[in-house]
């Protein structure tokens, strides 16, 4: 922990570098990826404070837009479309993701409840070779699923509809650095 806040204190040590930042943001996209400690989307990216909007769920999960109560997703996503005018929308996967691999091997997610109920949000259930350690299938097809689900946002739906709206599929691998984007003309992820 010394490290963080090591930097922590250094940080604000260069107001002018964040002063504009006070006016308000206009960030390029929303970014919907995992929680995972390994993602870190400014650093893929190189996006500067107040280019993208995140929103960072385990396994980067989209709950459906008619949950009986409001989600904290649901807002992200309508705020950032909506108040904010995102141009794309990314969701970016990641190999090695314990909450698509825990699925995909069917875990027993009984001691965690929370997670258990949570990645329950997930249906379809990802398919792949339960074997893989990268769970590379299953992310893959657990990405493209999330972005069918932003479709039903209504949000989203309006702006895809007037053509003010790019949806984006992404798979980062963690143990190379790689990006890969999902290319609609070929059903394919291919690196960026």
């Amino acid at each position: 922990m010394q490290p963080l806040i090591d930097n922590a204190r250094t940080f604000g040590q260069r107001p002018e570098e964040f002063a504009e930042l006070a006016g308000g943001q206009s960030p390029q996209a929303l970014f919907i990826t995992c929680s995972d400690s390994r993602v870190v989307p400014a650093l893929i990216t190189g996006a500067r404070p107040g280019e993208l909007f995140e929103l960072r769920t385990a396994g980067n999960i989209v709950p459906p837009y008619d949950s009986p109560h409001p989600t904290g997703e649901a807002a992200t996503i309508e705020y950032a479309v909506e108040v904010l005018g995102v141009r794309d929308i990314v969701v970016c996967g990641h190999s090695h993701c314990g909450a698509v691999g825990a699925l995909v091997r069917g875990d027993d997610l009984t001691a965690v409840p929370a997670v258990r109920d949570w990645l329950a949000h997930a249906t379809p259930r990802p398919v792949g070779a339960a074997e893989d350690p990268e769970v590379a299938e299953g992310v893959q097809s657990h990405v493209l699923t999330q972005l069918l689900r932003l479709r039903s946002y209504p949000c989203v739906e309006r702006k895809l509809a007037r053509g003010g709206l790019g949806l984006h599929g992404w798979y980062y691998e963690v143990h190379t650095g790689t990006v890969r984007t999902h290319r609609p003309q070929t059903d394919t992820f291919e690196a960026l």
